[in-house]
């Protein structure tokens, strides 16, 4: 049995009591890093596999993290923002990413100067900022270069993104929840930067996570949540969930 439907059989043998409502379909997309050409892939994949199935009421969650790292940061979020516009509905979650990335262009040099750190300077560079400036312009007057060159549309879009998302049994984040805390009682800072903590707990959350955040070579797979970070920047692959009653598959780039 190839791979991908090895996953597909195993996730639904091991999930069957978890549900979205009666009547929608659901798919969550990984963390996207400012690959434009694997989110057009995916996007036409998710179109296509919408359109092989029964008509249902259909969203898609994007899971955050949007820009940094790949080529194309500022294609990413225009294609998003046009998608949005489109008939599908959609919903954005605010990776930690974003939250650097928004810091930065408030005009906080110490944000920009992390989010550099970050994988960032393929967002400057994808807004207009020329090597020259990258160069020579010390960390406040960058952040003053790229809050001008930053569309205020961008701002607003980015500025909009929610901290989590809830269909049924199912609760998606960006990052995933704090072990022991009521879910409605989360901190941002967890939903949007936790690891460790939260990949390393075996015991049921209370819904089932849906997350990206931390990079796994293949869609990871547990009893109580599943990561769809495949780290599609270096790797190629993009990676998306769709969810209808208590089924579940993978589509990926």
């Amino acid at each position: 049995m190839p791979v991908q439907r090895l996953l597909n059989f195993v996730a639904n043998r091991r999930t069957r009591a978890y549900r979205v409502p009666d009547g929608r379909r659901v798919y969550a997309v990984g963390d996207i890093h400012g690959r434009l050409d694997l989110l057009d892939e995916l996007l036409a994949k998710i179109e296509a596999d919408n359109m092989a199935r029964d008509p249902r009421d259909v969203l898609v969650v994007f899971l955050g993290d949007l820009v940094d790292r790949g080529p194309d940061s500022r294609g990413v979020v225009d294609r998003l923002i046009d998608y949005k516009r489109g008939p599908i509905a959609t919903r954005f979650l605010m990776g930690n990413h974003e939250e650097v990335f928004l810091r930065a262009i408030g005009g906080d040099p110490k944000s920009l100067k992390f989010l550099l750190r970050i994988g960032g300077r393929a967002t400057v560079m994808s807004y207009g900022v020329s090597e020259q400036e990258y160069r020579e312009l010390d960390f406040e007057a960058l952040a003053a270069v790229l809050q001008a060159r930053v569309p205020a549309e961008h701002v607003t879009f980015l500025s909009s993104f929610e901290e989590s998302v809830e269909a049924g049994d199912y609760l998606f984040v960006h990052a995933g929840v704090r072990p022991g805390v009521d879910l409605a009682e989360q901190r941002p800072s967890d939903l949007r930067w936790i690891r460790d903590d939260f990949l390393q707990h075996r015991d049921d959350f209370g819904k089932f996570v849906v997350h990206g955040h931390s990079i796994t070579q293949e869609i990871d797979v547990r009893a109580n949540r599943v990561g769809i970070d495949t780290g599609a920047y270096e790797t190629g692959r993009l990676s998306a969930i769709g969810l209808e009653g208590a089924e579940r598959w993978f589509l990926s780039t």
